[in-house]
């Protein structure tokens, strides 16, 4: 008897069930695709025991007749693909025909079906991949699918389950994100105690990002919306003499990006809070992610990142969603294009926003691990009875939210203990435009230019007033924006001031600096250095950028030559570039506890005015925090 044999279906599909379900979250993933797919306007979800016992989604799209129920759960039976020329140019989320046959395999599900234009529907009942029941039902039109007893015969796979409370999380992260992907449609997350999520439908994203997070995270972000025409990308076309008679050259397309992005002030010390949707479909690219942590380079620091809501469209064959079982990665036709054009768009809003940081914000919040921007799942304390009210958002789980990343609760309905772990939300339970919430225009660094000092604080901080409330800028960090910027544009013109020193500076360096001195010895130049060496593990300096002298030299060339060998190597000329600009700015700029005189206050506060982007230091700190003129009247309790 041969070695070699041919596996049977059901093993195949626990196979594959081992790929496309690693755990609940993933079964509701596939499911409310298909719903999504299916056209559904209103979908509901209802998890008991994390998604172990029950995953149960219910949609009233256009449902299935019995011939079509029985055929998808076949493997690699799908309504969404004819011909392999369909893979090019994919427009739905679930294609594969993988999801519910690696389902069935590992759980008891059952179907409920009715296609719209059928008198009856057709209810079918599947156990480890093989059917037990079916027969025809009286339903409504739409589909109700319900998994039960999640890897009942595959224990191996059953035991690498996390706690209830962290696959719930994991399911009310995936749904919150869905719900802002498709703010038209109506979603619904049930627990078998509480209702975690009740989202109705609204107009924009905008809408819906005020539904389920309130006022507060919706004022913390700053809405992007760009659109550039793929022509620009140079669109690959075949040679002439592969063409057809009758070949017509394809239309180019557009690739637009709207969403939501947060202002420096707001950061995460992971990226977890960063999500970006392509066509609808919830992705994690690290060429997006690179995309984001340029843009916001020199604005927050390295170690921190931005929370981002982004859509991204595009035609459909300029992307490739077939390269994951689980339809999480895609490929990009045109990656460098795609990436550039997120870059600056990024970038770009950020520039023109110019948002201004509040005082009280920049007490309360701090860059933080927290797991992701989504709707809690923490227990109430205090609660005996589940509370329920329409439009909030209310779980049980184990704390999955910073405590220091919190407010207050403030709702008209029935006082509730304000939970440790909650990201909360305030607001009226009801459905708010997203022209309502953003009435209020948003502070600001645009009126820098119409400060008056007042003063310094202990020869460190400048105070000044204006009709928008008192404003706090620390000197040093706004001398040093001011600075930066100016050694970029003189760098880009190859207009560096330098100066010549009476005698050159010999500095001992170690083997490891002298071989990094060799790599940014040019762009070193280009900055206003000249520095040549002097003997084996010596450095003779015979000019310097305006401003650097002394130990401050030292500490320059100490900072940039004690950069790692990875992390020279992973650098691009621009992030060089921007990483000597900062050493130089941050070493020669004004310090604290040095006095100013009130023509150099006049001084800085001008430039710093002039300045692209005023909100924060190349290394990512405040320049300024503002305290609001509502924010004095209240404290003195006149408003």
């Amino acid at each position: 008897m041969g070695r070699i044999h041919v596996l049977s279906d059901q093993v195949a599909n626990q196979i594959a069930a081992g790929e496309v379900v690693e755990r609940p979250a993933s079964v509701v993933k596939e499911l409310l695709e298909n719903s999504l797919d299916a056209d559904a306007t209103r979908i509901r979800i209802e998890i008991e025991a994390g998604g172990r016992k029950l995953i149960r989604i219910v949609d009233n799209g256009h449902g299935m007749g019995r011939d079509d129920a029985l055929l998808a759960f076949e493997r690699h039976a799908t309504s969404k693909l004819r011909s392999s020329d369909d893979l090019l140019s994919i427009a739905t989320l679930g294609f594969r025909g993988e999801a519910l046959p690696s389902i069935a395999s590992v759980a008891r599900l059952t179907l409920d079906t009715r296609a719209t234009d059928d008198e009856v529907g057709t209810s079918l009942e599947i156990a480890g991949g093989n059917i037990l029941r079916v027969e025809d039902a009286g339903l409504p039109p739409g589909t109700t699918i319900a998994v039960r007893d999640l890897f009942f015969n595959t224990p191996a796979r059953r035991k690498f389950l996390r706690s209830e409370s962290t696959e719930l999380s994991h399911v009310a992260a995936l749904v919150t994100h869905y719900a802002l992907a498709h703010p038209q449609k109506h979603f619904e997350l049930h627990s078998s105690t509480q209702a975690l999520l009740i989202a109705p439908a609204v107009l924009n994203a905008g809408e819906r990002l005020f539904q389920i997070f309130g006022r507060e995270t919706f004022e913390s972000l700053i809405p992007v919306a760009a659109e550039l025409d793929f022509a620009h990308a140079g669109i690959p076309e075949p040679p002439p003499w592969k063409r057809p008679a009758d070949y017509e050259k394809p239309e180019a397309g557009f690739i637009r990006l709207s969403g939501f992005i947060s202002k420096p002030e707001l950061q995460k010390l992971n990226r977890n809070s960063i999500y970006v949707f392509v066509n609808g479909r919830l992705i994690r690219d690290r060429l997006i992610l690179h995309a984001f942590t340029e843009a916001y380079r020199n604005i927050i620091p390295p170690t921190s990142f931005p929370v981002v809501l982004l859509f991204l469209e595009m035609p459909p064959q300029e992307v490739d969603v077939n390269v994951h079982p689980a339809k999480t990665e895609v490929r990009f036709r045109q990656s460098s294009f795609i990436h550039d054009f997120v870059r600056d768009s990024v970038r770009t809003t950020l520039m023109n926003a110019r948002p201004a940081a509040s005082f009280f914000t920049a007490l309360t919040t701090s860059a933080n691990a927290s797991s992701s921007l989504m709707v809690d799942v923490s227990p109430l304390p205090g609660l005996d009875q589940p509370f329920y009210q329409p439009n909030t958002l209310v779980a049980e789980s184990e704390p999955l939210i910073d405590p220091a990343d919190t407010t207050t609760f403030d709702l008209s309905a029935p006082i509730v203990p304000e939970s440790p772990g909650r990201l909360t939300f305030e607001g009226p339970g009801q459905s708010i435009g997203y022209d309502e919430v953003t009435h209020e225009a948003q502070p600001t660094l645009n009126s820098l230019a119409t400060l008056k000092p007042l003063g310094q604080l202990r020869d460190s901080f400048i105070l000044a007033t204006n009709e928008e409330g008192l404003w706090i800028v620390d000197q040093h960090v706004a001398h040093e924006r001011v600075l930066f910027e100016k050694i970029l544009r003189e760098r880009s013109v190859e207009k560096v001031q330098r100066q010549r020193l009476l005698m050159p500076v010999l500095i001992e360096l170690l083997p490891a600096q002298m071989v990094t001195f060799a790599a940014i010895a040019e762009e070193l130049e280009r900055n206003g250095f000249e520095a040549e060496p002097f003997g084996p593990r010596t450095l003779a300096v015979k000019a310097t950028p305006v401003g650097l002298e002394g130990r401050e030299l030292e500490f320059v060339l100490d900072e940039l030559l004690g950069a790692t060998e990875k992390s020279a190597q992973v650098e691009n000329e621009e992030t060089r570039r921007t990483r000597i600009a900062a050493s130089i700015a941050c070493h020669a700029a004004i310090k604290v506890n040095m006095p100013l005189e009130p023509a150099k206050i006049d001084w800085l506060l001008a430039e710093l005015g002039k300045t692209e982007h005023p909100t924060s230091c190349p290394h990512g700190r405040p320049i300024a925090l503002r305290y609001s003129l509502k924010d004095i009247q209240r404290a003195f309790q006149r408003i």
